[in-house]
């Protein structure tokens, strides 16, 4: 069930274009460029959230997912960055996607859930895929779908349950949560993650567990993120479950100052070849995800109007093993656990059932929630 992420760099040459650095009104072409793409322009587009296509997260997993297919089918692709964040900036970058002739556009994070509930009205001749979130108005008093709208969710719980799972399997019992935003994504994935650390204690018989756990209020890397994890690392904290998108990267530079295998577990995409503390990460299959929406679109059954849940049962999520740093973990023990998830027979709390991780009721996990 490996994903192979391919770093910016490669992917670039493999569809002889350079990623020059999208300026702030997004105008770098991607892949397709050429006669044809400038007289049809580029029918398959992406706008970024916060951060960068290359930004070995949400963006570039999404991005790889498109381009996959741009590249397989012979279709023309490009992406563009807002100039800011913000719903103004969000419309003005679909705008633009549109005016280049997108006829399918890609929206990865909540942040579009606003500015793709305008721009389904606006243009109803476009398909829009939203990743992680769904649309509504300002308010939130109409949530309203277009027919030409998909909205996929991920159950990041199960994502975030395989990774706890795999810490205490791999005999880590300091954990560390650190999340970015406390959106109800990040939310799911600590919460799993605290959840799959108690089922393997209670399992494998192991006690005294203990894990931190805070938003940082940002996904950025930051000279106070790294700070924070480095003094979670000196305090004992033998593994930080990373969850915010660039906050990672400060996280692994803390790692590999303090040394001593200190780990690190990635996110929404395969990290293992960010830092050498990456042990594992926490994925969503964004690329395939992204593959079988833009399949979906030209064979004639776009799922529009629909929200879209994926979760183990239909490979939705997952941890990356081939590429993962297990000594204990085995394969077999990892399908057996992805096989209960699937099957939905071990039931995993989201992010409604508690206000804080230390009321999820674990009783050998002692959670400390650090505001």
């Amino acid at each position: 069930m490996k994903k192979t992420v391919i770093g910016a760099a490669l992917l670039a040459l493999s569809f002889g274009f350079v990623f020059t650095g999208c300026n702030k009104k997004g105008q770098t072409p991607a892949a397709g460029s050429g006669n044809a793409a400038k007289a049809s322009g580029f029918e398959l587009a992406l706008t970024t959230d916060s951060g960068t296509i290359n930004d070995k997260s949400f963006n570039q997993g999404a991005w790889e997912g498109l381009v996959a297919y741009a590249n397989e089918n012979s279709k023309t692709v490009k992406y563009y960055q807002p100039a800011e964040i913000s719903d103004e900036a969000y419309a003005q970058s679909i705008d633009l996607a549109v005016k280049g002739g997108a006829k399918v556009i890609v929206c990865p994070g909540y942040n579009f859930e606003t500015s793709i509930w305008d721009a389904q009205t606006k243009y109803p001749d476009v398909c829009f895929i939203l990743l992680d979130g769904t649309p509504h108005n300002e308010d939130g008093s109409d949530t309203t779908i277009g027919p030409k709208t998909v909205a996929v969710l991920y159950s990041e719980q199960q994502a975030g349950f395989l990774a706890g799972y795999a810490a205490v399997k791999e005999g880590y019992k300091k954990l560390g949560f650190m999340g970015g935003v406390a959106v109800p994504a990040v939310i799911r994935y600590g919460y799993g993650f605290v959840q799959g650390a108690e089922y393997a204690a209670e399992k494998l018989g192991v006690t005294g567990l203990e894990c931190k756990y805070t938003y940082v209020g940002n996904f950025s890397a930051t000279p106070e993120n790294m700070a924070k994890a480095a003094s979670w690392y000196n305090d004992g904290t033998e593994v930080i479950f990373a969850c915010g998108g660039a906050v990672g990267n400060s996280v692994m530079k803390a790692a590999e100052t303090a040394g001593n295998g200190k780990a690190v577990i990635g996110v929404d995409v395969d990290q293992s070849s960010e830092s050498v503390t990456v042990i594992t990460s926490a994925m969503k299959n964004l690329g395939q995800s992204v593959k079988n929406l833009v399949a979906a679109y030209y064979s004639g059954s776009f799922p529009g109007g629909k929200v879209l849940t994926l979760g183990a049962d239909n490979d939705g999520v997952e941890l990356p093993f081939d590429s993962s740093k297990f000594t204990k973990f085995t394969r077999a023990e990892y399908d057996e656990l992805f096989k209960a998830l699937a099957s939905n027979s071990i039931a995993i709390k989201d992010n409604t059932a508690a206000a804080e991780a230390d009321g999820l009721g674990t009783k050998i996990v002692k959670v400390e929630v650090i505001k």
